[in-house]
């Protein structure tokens, strides 16, 4: 059976106050989550070592940390400019060291970046390939596993299907990078909810489960049942991060996401 954690969309630095992050962890606990995923930026908004021990009294874990933050900074895989690639290459390889501590994995999306940073997909894929291998190289050594997220064209200029991510991570060539999912995101760009994980299989590496409108589930027509029975059916053993950032408190959101999950068939 794989496990629930919630995602956390606000940067740490936006929380009032250390204390005020650290209820929120015990609130998730509460409600039944198993783990938290966090927006790592840099520097990272919070005392790691007070996370570390806020984890440790909880009992959750963090099983992610979102990267796209650092875009907002300039940072892009697939900038013209060397010294942007040369700066987004260096700052993924110090988050590894952050991932490595908590054992988490690090998810790469948007930091890919717009058709209006690169405008010729070829180039940008070529770039693309050429940072995450350096990335990769240096996450080997760490253990940790990176996850290349498919996020639909609206958002990110490129790879936004499951085969193009595959496509990309085969190019890459390490055992490090691997493909996840998100609902939200499949919705728009695939046929089929079901296929492309079933197509994934043990090579699928992380979840995140979104309804189509972004928020509360069951308010969209993502249908979690179906998602929920193919993770059961290639026996996915990782993290699903419930995604919901639209309409409702986190408190509100994660309460409502979970009693709405353990309702579904299989549980």
């Amino acid at each position: 059976m794989f496990h629930l954690s919630f995602i956390v969309i606000d940067r740490l630095s936006s929380f009032v106050s250390e204390e005020e992050f650290r209820r929120v962890l015990e609130y998730l606990k509460g409600v039944g989550y198993e783990g938290a995923e966090l927006n790592l930026t840099e520097p990272p908004g919070i005392d790691l070592d007070r996370l570390e021990g806020w984890l440790a009294d909880t009992g959750l874990v963090v099983p992610s940390f979102l990267t796209g933050e650092a875009y907002r900074e300039g940072l892009c895989l697939s900038s013209p400019d060397l010294s942007g690639r040369k700066k987004t290459v260096d700052r993924l390889i110090g988050y590894l060291d952050t991932a490595q501590r908590f054992d988490a994995v690090l998810v790469v999306g948007l930091l890919q970046g717009l058709r209006s940073d690169e405008p010729d997909p070829r180039v940008a894929n070529d770039r693309i390939v050429e940072c995450l291998r350096e990335v990769a190289a240096a996450a080997e050594d760490k253990e940790v596993k990176i996850v290349i997220e498919p996020v639909n064209h609206l958002q990110v200029g490129f790879n936004n299907s499951v085969r193009e991510v595959c496509t990309l991570i085969e190019r890459v060539g390490s055992r490090a990078v691997k493909p996840m999912v998100d609902t939200i995101h499949m919705n728009i760009e695939e046929s089929s909810l079901v296929q492309p994980i079933l197509d994934l299989g043990s090579e699928l590496r992380h979840v995140h489960l979104c309804e189509s409108n972004g928020s509360t589930f069951g308010s969209g027509h993502i249908d979690f049942a179906v998602v929920w029975k193919a993770l059961l059916g290639i026996d996915y053993r990782h993290f699903a991060s419930v995604k919901i950032y639209r309409g409702n408190s986190l408190q509100e959101a994660a309460r409502s996401a979970i009693g709405y999950l353990r309702s579904l068939p299989g549980n």
